[in-house]
């Protein structure tokens, strides 16, 4: 058994409604990097949804927990707050990965998503941690984690966008432990 992840695929958004990445096979873990992602319009937020092997529709049942870690630029205000807003309560819609980012040329979000055992005959775990600047001038260090309420069948399939609108940026998938 290997440590190493192994890159598997890679997308370039570049005025994207959204990216997908449809084989989520093969291994145990998967790992998502996303770096520079900068969304067209200002205030909007990064999400991800998956699909369950032979659906479609991006709209499987997610529960979630959501908090971040914020600080403003001026250096004058900074607090963690748990945001229910966020959360998901056996909810179908698309996962909040950031809050509200700002889409100004130097505004952007990066972290990291990462998928337990997808094809699993156990609900699907995942957590993230993505750091991004916030519409309102801050540092925001957001944190979600829960689980894909599917132990029927396979997820094989993931989709990242903004919560509304086009964005730049780039996605790596990469898995851990061959399955």
């Amino acid at each position: 058994m290997s440590d190493d992840w192994k890159l598997i695929s890679e997308a370039t958004a570049s005025g994207a409604s959204s990216v997908e990445f449809t084989d989520l096979t093969g291994f145990k873990i998967f790992k998502f990097v996303l770096i520079d992602v900068n969304p067209a319009t200002d205030s909007e937020s990064l999400q991800f949804q998956v699909n369950a092997s032979g659906q479609t529709g991006y709209n499987e049942t997610i529960t979630s927990t959501y908090f971040a870690a914020n600080a403003n630029e001026a250096g004058t205000d900074a607090n963690i707050a748990y945001v229910t807003a966020r959360d998901q309560a056996q909810g179908t819609g698309y996962q909040w990965l950031t809050s509200t980012q700002g889409s100004g040329a130097d505004e952007c979000s990066a972290g990291e998503l990462h998928l337990f055992n997808p094809a699993s005959t156990y609900v699907k775990h995942f957590y993230s941690r993505m750091n991004h600047y916030h519409a309102s001038d801050y540092s925001a260090d957001s944190f979600c984690a829960g689980y894909i309420n599917n132990a029927a069948s396979a997820i094989t399939e993931i989709s990242f966008k903004m919560s509304s609108g086009n964005f730049d940026g780039t996605i790596k998938q990469y898995g851990l432990v061959a399955g």
